[in-house]
């Protein structure tokens, strides 16, 4: 029964991806995914936000699908963005944590794991599959500007990983002015050239990204902006002499915080303009969410925890998606879904096909969004694997298991989303179910040693 229900869950990308068919008309869809770092789930108006002003966010919620049981990969930045680029689980790749100077990080030499100082010299491989390059083979002119956070070195670079163009952030967090990393790394880029520009971060990736669609507006493209707001060091727009100070790294406030926030709706309303005016607004599906779930100054109501953390507040995000010739408008979904899913998603409506020889794991949301097939039961599974902490969790149906340390604990999350009554010791069995899902899927893993450790 556990064996068949996991084979159906891995096998299930590859069942829905064949089964939806390609859009239909002369003109293929362009692709804009904005992901926000490090957002609170109940941070924009259209999730219950009350004291941050997003109306163009929420525009897209009032305009397409709204998921309420939208989840990212990990709870930290690097792989989810792993696990998005790859349309497959980041443990394959080994990017569990994220990189930076506190990831435990390892390199496999042979049969044996050697552990790495330098956090410069890992990355994420270029022979793992990516959706810029799967864009590019199904005719899409591509493009990221933001945060990469997949590695620093040339050969991991979104160019290399077959983006046309680049322009951002190589680390995981950025003055906002200065645009260097916390222990001083300049980080900005254009292509594989280093730069020095002026200007809040923000800013930048707003203007960039609607020269992008200006540019591109006369054939299909896929555009990737992965912005390093609302991450820490939390630095509002229009202070320019604001410095981020690594020894009071989360100084800030709300009001600091939601300006911040407020800058990225303006970009988000700037690029549904650039498409409105080129004509091409309909014709574009257009993503929003975040990496993981919100920090210190976010709110996560009614999740509990945050960011770091396996509990809700740590992984359920907002996720809207915007395509009125092809998706419904004005919908909420509760189909529970996964960053990798937006792979498999972004590939199907465009045509493009999935890896021959690496499956994703992620599956197309289309037929299940359009109504064309009923819900779907999903499997999620999510790790913590650090010297000093260990967590892991599942979530099968509405039934979601957190193993914190070795207390193991099953939640109903149809009825406390909130995480607050533990009810494993009254569905026994369906701790025990899950448990053995859990372990099904990392003795599957296992198989492969993946190239690098990030814990």
């Amino acid at each position: 029964m556990i064996s068949s229900r996991f084979v159906l869950c891995l096998g299930l990308s590859s069942v829905l991806l064949a089964s939806t068919p390609s859009l239909a008309g002369p003109r293929k869809p362009n692709v804009v995914f904005v992901l926000v770092d490090d957002l609170g789930y109940a941070d924009v108006g259209a999730y219950g936000g009350t004291d941050i002003a997003t109306p163009n966010i929420d525009r897209l919620a009032r305009e397409g699908v709204k998921f309420t049981d939208f989840y990212a990969n990990a709870p930290v930045c690097t792989p989810t963005r792993c696990a998005f680029i790859t349309g497959r689980w980041q443990q394959r790749t080994g990017f569990e944590w994220a990189l930076g100077l506190t990831g435990e990080l390892k390199v496999r030499r042979g049969d044996r794991w050697v552990e790495v100082s330098n956090m410069l010299e890992l990355g994420l491989p270029t022979t793992e599959p990516s959706i810029a390059r799967l864009m590019k083979d199904a005719g899409y002119a591509t493009g990221c500007i933001g945060k990469w956070h997949l590695g620093y070195k040339p050969e991991f670079s979104p160019n290399a990983h077959g983006f046309d163009e680049y322009f951002g952030n190589l680390l995981g967090l950025a003055d906002f002015y200065a645009h260097t990393y916390v222990n001083g790394t300049r980080q900005m880029m254009e292509n594989d050239k280093p730069i020095e520009v002026k200007g809040y971060l923000t800013d930048l990736y707003n203007a960039k990204a609607v020269r992008f669609i200006q540019r591109h507006a006369a054939e299909p493209f896929f555009l990737y902006v992965p912005y390093n707001a609302v991450h820490f060091p939390f630095q509002a727009p229009d202070r320019p002499d604001s410095r981020m100070d690594p020894d009071h790294m989360h100084a800030g406030t709300r009001a600091d915080y939601a300006r911040m926030l407020e800058r990225v709706d303006r970009g988000v309303g700037e690029m549904l303009a650039a498409l409105e005016k080129a004509g091409i607004l309909d014709d574009t599906l257009f993503i929003f969410s975040s990496d993981n779930g919100g920090e210190r100054l976010s709110d996560n109501r009614p999740l509990f925890n945050h960011k770091q953390s396996l509990w809700e507040g740590g992984i359920r995000v907002p996720c809207l998606l915007r395509w009125p010739h092809g998706l419904p408008r004005g919908e909420v979904t509760k189909q529970p879904a996964i960053t990798m899913d937006l792979t498999a998603t972004i590939l199907s409506a465009c045509g493009g096909s999935p890896p021959k020889h690496q499956p994703l794991d992620g599956v197309d949301l289309l037929p299940l969004l359009r109504g064309e097939q009923p819900p779907v039961e999903r499997t999620f599974y999510w790790r913590v694997s650090r010297k000093d902490r260990h967590q892991k969790a599942v979530r099968h149906g509405n039934w979601k298991y957190v193993l914190d340390g070795a207390l193991p604990m099953l939640f109903d999350l149809e009825t406390d989303v909130s995480e607050r009554f533990d009810v494993g010791f009254r569905h026994p069995e369906k701790l025990h179910e899950l448990e053995a899902l859990l372990a099904a899927w990392e003795a599957e893993l296992a198989k492969v040693p993946p190239p690098v450790l990030v814990q």
